[in-house]
């Protein structure tokens, strides 16, 4: 009886997902949010242990956290957000294009001209400072000052438009 030759196919190359670069460095992302988490806890006076207690981890990950050798996955950011007093963006802030550049899908090559072009910026009512100005709106406990200065807004923007002309 003849042996069934098996074709042994070689695995296919996977494309680096880009938590560390051939050499074994974490990804320059990964250092910026950790960085962030590092520079925040400090301003904050918070030791990596009371950090750690807080988002219920040990100390050493979060040391692992702000070396950028650990990747913070999007529940836990949420987590040291929430503790740290800031927004999930905070941790983006003031990256550079170098380090922005070294995205998991920009490292696989990903094109982004195939994406379908999202129109949120084009409505007003999806606009950041739009956000921010309800938000913030809604946080004057006093109905009298909430009318008063919708009344001003009112004013204020058929000024602006009257000048415009």
């Amino acid at each position: 009886m003849a042996k069934a030759t098996s074709k042994s196919k070689a695995p296919k190359a996977r494309k680096s997902s880009g938590r560390m670069s051939s050499k074994g460095f974490p990804n320059p992302i990964d250092v910026h949010v950790g960085r962030q988490i590092r520079l925040r806890r400090t301003l904050l006076g918070m030791s990596q242990s009371t950090l750690a207690d807080a988002i219920g981890l040990t100390f050493q990950q979060v040391q692992k956290y702000e070396k950028g050798s650990n990747r913070v996955g999007s529940s836990r950011l949420f987590d040291l957000g929430r503790v740290l007093d800031v927004p999930v963006s905070y941790f983006y802030e003031n990256m550079s294009a170098t380090t922005s550049s070294q995205s998991p899908a920009n490292l696989m090559g990903v094109d982004h001209a195939d994406l379908p072009e999202i129109e949120i910026d084009k409505d007003q009512m999806a606009r950041r400072e739009t956000l921010e100005l309800v938000r913030a709106y809604y946080k004057i406990e006093s109905a009298s000052v909430r009318t008063k200065l919708r009344n001003l807004v009112k004013i204020l923007s058929r000024t602006s438009l009257d000048s415009d002309d």
